[in-house]
Formats: structure tokens, sequence, C-alpha cells
């Protein structure tokens, strides 16, 4: 499995780069060797250990075709006992290549370290073997297709999407006396989404819009089974300049299934990795079956083509719900973006859809040089697409579906040698599963966590050959599962780099991470000495 998406990631860049593009690309594989020592400020243990790896950048904007990918694998070489050799795959891949002026074709996937269990451990350094940390892999493909049938314009779109969450290794760092949660394994996902409407002053004076959507997601766990569809028409009326308000109103169809979990002797039973194995003679029960209308209405502003507010407000899944977005080009590179949902989903389907969200032209000087990359925020340097945060989302590879609520926001300052990020939000899951008496199992039904996020990056370029950069973040986790406790996690590094002999780059970098959970208070600092050889 990881070397299938390590090469899936690297054929995004080559597919996208055709003869008559690649001229204007630039693909820079290199190799890479380090060693890191590791220091436990309050137990005092101290470890050291060696890498090498490999990874490949690849950066390539022209009128058809956007691609931007950055990948790295990495083996560690551990000289204790305890602490196994490891290998740890991390990147994004992004492609965009426009086929004719109205059809799209997206690709895109990411390689990344994330939480397993939302109450234990949050190490600051998810490449490090230790607890509660899993490999995480989500890709995405399909065609965007934007034309026009005389004044009305048509809208369509498909993505296919599939997440796989590797068995975390070392346990969770939850007590052994907590409620057991199942471990997220695979699963695959279809969008299909459809608009068709005009704008206002074209034929009226209102602006006219007819939408629908398709989603279905098969999970590998339990048999879980998601089946939504909608379909809604909106209305836009200006009342003034740049300013309008908005209304819509659809109907909505839901149906989340699963079957049982085996239970042997009052025992869920559980195979080599952890998971829950399904029983083969159960039938699907229902998690989630709603159909009905709901609404929403709000304000939409547009004074300039670099500025852009969305807020709306309304009745879905049976409670208020609130939604909106905003987007500020400060500069050529600088801007800001934030965004506002609610949704019930899946874990599968966020990543993907985390994923699709991402800039085309993304900061990698923002990457951990110890290899915690692209589970936090990722900064674009372009202000208009600033990047987006992903730290509600990798919280935790939680098993099942859920109503998502939450804010996310991002805001970069790129200007000539200086970059400067700044992301955070927060997030809430309430979960939905069968309940009941006659359930099996554990049941998650009507619960929930949350998750706060920060994180501040800077970088600087010193000259043609030199460059430094830092990072800093904290998070804190809280779940209402019985014997859980808030969970803390912080962290901040920093690097300085010097390039050689224009193909040669050597790397040193500290950093101090520390988290606290189920009564655990960790504090490490780390050190690096790493080259690189660019090709």
């Amino acid at each position: 499995m990881t070397r299938f998406v390590a090469l899936s990631l690297l054929s995004l860049a080559a597919l996208a780069a055709t003869p008559a593009q690649a001229q204007r690309a630039q693909i820079r594989p290199h190799i890479d060797v380090g060693q890191v020592l590791t220091a436990d400020l309050q137990g005092g243990d101290v470890l050291t250990y060696s890498t090498v790896g490999a990874g490949i950048d690849v950066s390539m904007h022209s009128r058809r075709v956007e691609v931007q990918l950055s990948y790295n694998y990495q083996h560690r070489f551990s000289y204790d006992n305890a602490t196994p050799d490891d290998d740890v795959h991390s990147g994004i891949a992004i492609v965009r290549a426009r086929v004719t002026p109205g059809l799209t074709l997206e690709a895109g996937g990411m390689a990344v370290r994330g939480r397993t269990d939302i109450r234990g451990a949050s190490p600051g350094n998810l490449s490090l073997s230790g607890n509660n940390r899993s490999q995480i892999y989500s890709a995405y493909a399909g065609p965007n297709l934007s034309t026009h049938v005389g004044p009305m314009f048509v809208n369509g779109a498909y993505r296919f999407g599939y997440t796989r969450v590797e068995a975390p290794r070392g346990g969770t760092g939850v007590p052994g006396t907590a409620i057991p949660l199942d471990i997220y394994d695979d699963s695959t996902v279809h969008v299909a989404t459809a608009s068709a409407g005009v704008k206002s002053g074209t034929i009226l004076p209102i602006g006219i819009t007819v939408s629908g959507a398709y989603t279905r997601e098969n999970a590998g766990q339990l048999d879980n089974r998601f089946e939504g569809k909608y379909g809604r028409g909106d209305v836009v009326l200006p009342i003034g300049r740049g300013l309008a308000i908005a209304g819509g109103v659809g109907y909505e169809q839901i149906r989340i299934t699963q079957r049982d979990a085996l239970v042997v002797g009052g025992v869920v039973q559980r195979d080599a990795n952890g998971r829950f194995i399904t029983d083969p003679a159960s039938t699907p029960r229902i998690a989630y079956d709603t159909d009905g209308l709901f609404w929403d209405a709000g304000v939409i502003w547009r004074p300039s083509r670099r500025t852009f507010l969305e807020a709306r407000v309304g009745k879905r899944y049976g409670s208020w719900s609130y939604t909106g977005s905003l987007s500020y080009q400060i500069g050529p590179g600088s801007g800001l973006q934030v965004g506002v949902y609610d949704s019930v989903t899946s874990f599968g389907q966020q990543a993907n859809g985390g994923v699709a969200a991402l800039p085309t032209s993304f900061d990698t000087d923002s990457e951990n040089p110890f290899q915690q990359n692209n589970s936090g925020c990722t900064f674009g340097n372009q202000g208009s697409a600033a990047g987006s945060c992903m730290n509600g989302i990798f919280a935790s590879a939680a098993t099942g579906n859920y109503r998502a609520r939450g804010v996310t926001g991002v805001l970069v300052f790129n200007r000539g040698p200086n970059h400067l990020g700044f992301g955070g939000g927060y997030a809430r899951r309430d979960f939905i599963a069968p309940a009941g008496p006659g359930v099996p199992g554990i049941s998650i039904n009507g619960t929930s966590d949350q998750t706060y996020y920060a994180q501040i990056f800077a970088a600087r370029e010193l000259g043609r050959s030199a460059s430094i950069s830092g990072n800093a973040f904290i998070t804190m986790y809280d779940s209402d599962l019985p014997g859980s406790d808030t969970t803390m996690g912080w962290g901040a590094n920093g690097a300085y780099t010097q390039r050689f002999f224009g193909h040669l780059e050597g790397t040193a970098a500290v950093g101090v991470y520390g988290y606290k959970a189920q009564g655990t208070d960790q504090l490490n600092a780390q050190g690096l000495v790493g080259l690189r050889y660019g090709f």
C-alpha cells in the first residue's frame, strides 16, 4: 500500500507534464541523510537515530496545467532496541489540467501521519515511533465542467476518492480500562454534483440556481454504507453595490447503515490490527435515516474582485445550521481565507474534501524539519489561495459517521524573501451509530469530541544560498466518552538551511514538543543535522 501511494503521488505530476508544458516545470528529486537526537526533559532518557530518505518536489504553473507536488520518504535506523526502525511517507500532490475552456481534470493525494484516538497521546512529532499515530493516505480524481447554454450557466463535477489508514503501532496511550474504540480501515467515496441557473440582471433582476448532489461511501469497517442526495433552489437578490441577500430551500435524503461487530462470550472480537470483526450473520442496522426539507438564508458581499464574503443561517439536520466563507486577497502573495462548515459526513469524506481544498501552490518551507508534515496547516503562496488547515480532520481517524461543524482560517503574507503564516480553528464531531439495547459491542452514538488548534509559521531567505524557518503550534482535544480527559499538545521548532555547490544543502534544526493526556505529562527536545542532495 505504501509503495502504491508513493508512486501515485509521483505519477500525478508526470501525467500532467506534457511536452508542451515541460519546459516550464521545476522538477527536483533529492536524497537525504540525517542524524536526530531526542531527549526526554522529564525522564532523562536520550535516544538517537539516523535517517535515510528520498523525495521529489515538482512545481508547474501554466495557462492550462497547475501542478504542485512535495513528497518525502524516510527510513529511520534506531540504535535502541526499545525503539524499532520505522518508515515515514509524507507528501501532498495537487494537479489541475484544463482540457478545454470548460472542462478541467483534477487529481490530488496526501500521505500523512495523524492521530488514531481522540483521547490518546498527542506527540508533537508524529513521525517518531510511539503511541497514537497512524499512517494515512487519501487521494481523489475527477472532472469538472463549467460552461454556458445561452444565458444559462451549467456546472457539473464528479470525484472518486479513496482513504486508507494503517493500524497504529505501539497502542494509543489510552488506559486499558477505557472504552475500546474501533480502528479505521479504508473507504471509497463517489461524489457527483450539478447546477444550472442564471445570474441576476441576465434575464431577471434576481439570480436563480438549481443544484443537486449525490454521495455514496463504502467503508471497510463493519460494512458501513453512506448514501446522501439532495436537490435545492437558490435565489440571489442584489440590494446594493456588491451586496445581495440570498436564500435557498431544498429536499435531502441521507441513509447510513452498518453491520454488527462479532461478539463471543460478551466480548467484542478484534483482528490482529485491533479492528472490530464484522459478524457475518448480522444484517445492516440503520444508524441514520432522514429525509425532508431544509433551508438557509443570508448575505453575499463582493465589493471587489479581491474580497468575497458569504454567511448563511438556516435549519438542517434537525437544528440550526451556520455556514459561510470569507476570502480576501491582500496582495499577489498574501491573503486571508476562512470557512464555516456544517455537514453529516465521515473521516474518509472529510480527508478527501480536505485534499481537494488545498491550493495548487503552497509553501514547502512550512514543513516541520522533523517530518511531522501536512497534518496541520498548509500555507499557500498566492493571495487568491491562502491555504487551509486539516487539524480538525486528523485529530483522530474516527470510525463511523458524524455531524461535523467548525471554523478554520488561514492568513499568509509572502513578499520577497519573507514568508509568514497563521492558521487556526475549531472542530466538533457529533457521532452517529446504531443505538439501543439490541446492538452488540461498543456504540459511540450520541457522543462528541472537540478540537481547538493554532499554528504560526515564518521563514526568510538569507540571500541565494541560505534560509531560516520556524513553526509553533498548540492543540487541545476534548471528548465526552466515559473516562476521557482533555488532551493538550504543543511544540516549536526552528531550522537553518545552507546550500553548497548548487546541489548540496545542509540543515540544522532544534525543536521542543510536549503533551498532556490521561495523566501523562511529556516534554521532549530534539536536534537534527542533515544533508540533502538535489538532482
